[in-house]
């Protein structure tokens, strides 16, 4: 079983959808859970849930690193960090705008740089192991026509991930990424409510379910507790088999 007893964690982008549910998750392992988001809805949402609540918009690279050193000030420790902020914005390649790339990178790249970047900084002053945590996607391993900025993104993360893992490794920090497949969050379930859409979505996975929140809530405590101490600079796919289906997906 997943343990965070005693610990202190951080999940950016926590305030709906996966953030909220691993904050939520967290807190039930036994952690103290401190969220970041920049909306009032989402930081009410992290009061509800029994989280602490930090106003950042994590585009905003002194306001992300000030949120994260308060949450050490705060609270006295930091033992983990869950970049999981991020957009998914898509357009046709021939008409996307420069624009649009830059806000994917922004919000989806250079957050998980900055953010762990300070986190490590804080754990390493402190020297306190710790755990890193990145939120990633199937699609920076097999993508759609349009998801070329946003693949481009997750694919990074990965990448950073695992250059992380051997630059923090020496001073007991573990960093993976998690890439969730389709997820179940409310705006997904709501699509999926149709039986159209809900028989379209079983097709895509190996067992026919889409994953929850939650499921994927687990597995990212998982990678903050120690049982994943074996896990460091590794990429958990949490897609119910999409990846493993070898033919041509249509949305």
């Amino acid at each position: 079983m997943s343990e965070l007893r005693g610990r202190v964690i951080a999940v950016t982008g926590a305030g709906a959808g996966i953030g909220l549910g691993i904050l939520w998750a967290a807190r039930l392992a036994g952690a103290t859970a401190y969220g970041l988001d920049r909306t009032p809805e989402g930081l009410e949402a992290i009061r509800s849930a029994g989280g602490h609540p930090i106003r950042a918009d994590v585009r905003d690279t002194a306001a992300l690193e000030a949120a994260v050193e308060h949450v050490a000030t705060d609270a006295g420790r930091l033992d983990g960090l869950v970049n999981n902020a991020g957009v998914t914005l898509t357009a046709p390649f021939l008409d996307a705008e420069v624009a649009m790339w830059d806000r994917l990178w922004e919000t989806n790249q250079r957050s998980v740089l900055v953010g762990c970047r300070a986190a490590a900084r804080i754990m390493v002053r402190d020297g306190r192991r710790g755990a890193l945590v990145n939120i990633a996607s199937v699609h920076a391993a097999a993508s759609d026509r349009g998801y070329e900025g946003y693949a481009a993104t997750k694919a990074a993360i990965v990448a950073m991930t695992r250059a992380m893992s051997w630059s923090l490794g020496h001073h007991g920090i573990r960093a993976n990424s998690l890439s969730p497949g389709l997820t179940l969050t409310d705006e997904v379930a709501r699509v999926a409510a149709t039986p159209e859409n809900a028989e379209r979505f079983a097709g895509w996975h190996a067992d026919g379910r889409t994953a929850t929140v939650e499921e994927i809530a687990q597995l990212a405590v998982f990678l903050l507790s120690d049982a994943s101490a074996a896990l460091t600079g590794t990429d958990l796919i949490a897609d119910h088999g999409t990846l493993a289906r070898l033919c041509d997906l249509k949305a």
